[in-house]
């Protein structure tokens, strides 16, 4: 019996030491597979020599940093917080020219053709909400945003049934957000207006060739749009 008993304890103690064993093994390997999040340091801006830029960041690192947003989540929330995200990892100077880069597009798509289908696409469309329109449009990336902007009645293949609101209020904002987390600072204090002058400070004057009191007129801007979601 005692020697049973001896048994029993010497292998009770050999499952428990090769239990542990595999236990520490597998903790190891899960600590492996934890994703690592880079953490930003904040910059001191009084460290580095930055003056007021009216330079613009590559257009083609820029729609690299949308694409990516696109590709890395899957609503609106999420992309604002990602790309707010990826534009602190770049240097101060980017980030500004993020900015600018946003700001010449929403200049160049400033035309009454996109705003007549923003009109039709969201059965109304203020001042305002073109702006927040115009930056949905961007955050859709380089190929919609050309494609839209060439022909604002293909708008029509983005449209999602039950898809209420095709703005993006947020996407204005994520460069200065950006800025203001590495920097602590301002980014429209170190923007060179009297350099840069593609922002909204100078849209153009519009003349509308369309009337909302004449719908029939939005149908000659947009035809497709309009015979499809114009009601």
């Amino acid at each position: 019996m005692r020697n049973s008993i001896s048994l029993l304890s010497l292998f009770l103690l050999f499952s428990i030491t090769v239990f542990g064993q595999n236990n520490s093994q597998n903790q190891g390997e899960s600590l492996d597979n934890i994703e690592n999040f880079d953490i930003v340091a904040p910059i001191n801006l009084d460290s580095i020599s930055l003056s007021k830029s009216s330079e613009m960041l590559d257009e083609e690192v820029y729609w690299a940093l949308i694409d990516s947003s696109l590709h890395e989540t899957t609503n609106q929330e999420d992309q604002e917080l990602y790309l707010v995200s990826a534009i602190e990892k770049l240097t101060p100077q980017e980030m500004i020219g993020f900015r600018l880069r946003t700001d010449k597009l929403l200049f160049d798509s400033y035309n009454p053709e996109l705003w007549c289908a923003a009109y039709i696409v969201s059965g109304g469309c203020s001042d305002g909400g073109f702006e927040y329109f115009r930056c949905w449009l961007i955050s859709q990336g380089k190929e919609v945003f050309y494609h839209v902007k060439s022909n604002p009645d293909t708008l029509i293949d983005e449209v999602i049934e039950g898809k209420e609101s095709y703005e993006f209020e947020g996407f204005w904002y994520v460069a200065m957000n950006a800025f203001k987390n590495k920097t602590g600072e301002d980014l429209y204090s170190y923007i060179d207006y009297d350099t840069f002058v593609t922002n909204d400070e100078n849209y153009p004057l519009l003349k509308f060739n369309w009337n909302p009191d004449e719908p029939t007129t939005m149908g000659k801007v947009c035809p497709v749009l309009f015979e499809k979601l114009w009601k």
